[in-house]
């Protein structure tokens, strides 16, 4: 929406709080077609203002996402995903990780701490040999192929490390494919450790 519809759009709701204000049982016909002018001509600027579809869901995560009825908030892929929360809870197939009884002092954290997240999903990690040790070098990502593509236009990068790695996580990790040969290099240069 850009800043004229924004205006328009604004100044015709606020004409129609004004008329709803005014509204009474004996408001004559001719204000009564005069508001649904009004109204019309709202409507034809929100008409206007709408680019996207219409939220199928009321989940914030999926909102244009397959529609479970039966869901709070009508999102398939999150009743989904609580439904197999609570039957692994019925049948124990997962540790519960419930909190202890006493609080524990931790700081907050933005991604937050082990038992606030799910299990882990299947992720590919692209790594690469700094010289020491393995570094994740890319974001994770869900597909393989993607991961691969990334880590070939790493190699043919200005900058490429000696090796680079990919390692599948999934519950476990498990290292997929390698590149190249992982050397350990002295930290100093000329190999004096002295």
């Amino acid at each position: 929406m850009n800043h004229a519809q924004l205006t328009a759009l604004g100044r015709a709701l606020r004409l129609l709080g004004e008329h709803g204000e005014a509204l009474t049982a004996d408001t004559p016909d001719a204000r009564l077609h005069e508001m649904k002018g009004d109204l019309r001509r709202a409507l034809d600027l929100l008409d206007e203002s709408v680019t996207g579809t219409a939220p199928a869901t009321r989940c914030p995560e999926h909102p244009h996402g397959p529609v479970d009825e039966g869901a709070q908030d009508l999102c398939l892929l999150c009743e989904t995903r609580r439904r197999a929360a609570r039957r692994s809870e019925v049948n124990g197939s997962y540790p519960s990780y419930a909190r202890p009884a006493e609080p524990t002092a931790t700081a907050p954290s933005r991604y937050g701490v082990r038992e606030d997240r799910p299990q882990p999903q299947q992720r590919w990690l692209p790594e690469l040999w700094n010289g020491r040790e393995w570094q994740l070098c890319g974001t994770p990502r869900r597909d393989r192929r993607e991961a691969e593509l990334f880590l070939a236009a790493q190699r043919r990068g200005p900058h490429a490390a000696m090796a680079y790695r990919l390692v599948h996580e999934f519950t476990d990790y498990e290292v997929v494919r390698v590149w190249g040969t992982p050397v350990r290099v002295d930290i100093e240069p000329m190999g004096n450790n002295g």
